[in-house]
């Protein structure tokens, strides 16, 4: 079952919504995020610093994954929805997408796996059902096990969107977080996996797609092939809540850039 992540800040003295770019009065209202697994750490960050910055500010996200948190948006049930996807032309009519931050969308192996560097190409063969044995791609005699995210995952949609492979991959198992990801490939040698690039550890190898290794200068200048937005969605016409406003003003700021790099996401607009 998933897990909600509340931050709850009680009154501060002499701080209000202005001093993070908001026009709302001192213990004003409650920001509500809903969607995206992958963007756990870049929210949380952003969350957490907003509201020691906000007195009386209550922020939660609900990690309910990319699908669930644009129908939040588009519902209401959510001020602000995060999604690790583009959004789809259906979605596009009611919703507005601001990209928060790029993520590269990381292949991992078990750190026992000698290889080190795949094509785009093997990568989709792969997932393919293609190419079913490491030795073929110069590792060990092993099956390749599949790991992967669950339908309306963004991460999902982003990496199969990218590979080009929609409804073709041939999982063994699909997993409903990036955590559950890491940790069944970290347990298992045959296995491979992806993930956002944020939430790696090492307890998983990452590969380099095309001899070309994941990092901010690679992501930003497009040539690390795997990756993807993360967005902040919300509904056309609708007026932000003042609290959700600010808080929607601040992550986007210049002067959230710094948190977002540190979260291990880039900043859009750098």
């Amino acid at each position: 079952m998933k897990k909600s992540f509340l931050f709850i800040l009680t009154a501060v003295a002499g701080l209000s919504l202005a001093a993070c770019g908001g026009g709302a009065e001192s213990g004003a209202g409650s920001v509500k995020t809903n969607g995206s697994t992958s963007m756990e750490k870049v929210i949380g960050t952003l969350g957490e610093s907003f509201m020691q910055s906000n007195s009386e500010i209550t922020f939660t996200y609900d990690p309910t994954g990319s699908s669930a948190g644009i129908k939040a948006a588009s519902d209401g049930t959510a001020d602000i929805g995060l999604s690790s996807r583009e959004l789809k032309d259906d979605e596009k009519t009611s919703l507005e997408a601001t990209v928060l931050a790029y993520d590269a969308i990381a292949v991992v192996t078990n750190p026992a796996n000698p290889v080190q560097d795949l094509s785009k190409e093997d990568l989709a063969a792969i997932y393919k059902g293609e190419i079913t044995n490491w030795k073929d791609l110069g590792g060990k005699d092993l099956e390749i096990v599949l790991i992967g995210r669950e339908a309306g995952s963004g991460t999902r949609d982003g990496f199969e969107s990218i590979l080009d492979i929609e409804d073709q991959a041939k999982y063994r198992q699909e997993l409903t977080s990036t955590g559950d990801v890491i940790s069944t490939v970290a347990s298992n040698e045959n296995a491979i996996g992806y993930a956002s690039f944020a939430s790696v550890s090492d307890e998983v190898a990452v590969l380099d797609i095309d001899g070309v290794t994941a990092s901010e200068s690679t992501v930003l200048d497009g040539s690390y092939v795997m990756q993807r937005p993360f967005l902040l969605v919300t509904k056309k016409g609708a007026k932000l809540s003042e609290a959700a406003k600010a808080f929607f003003d601040y992550a986007t700021s210049a002067e959230a850039k710094d948190l977002i790099l540190k979260a291990g996401v880039f900043p859009a607009g750098k």
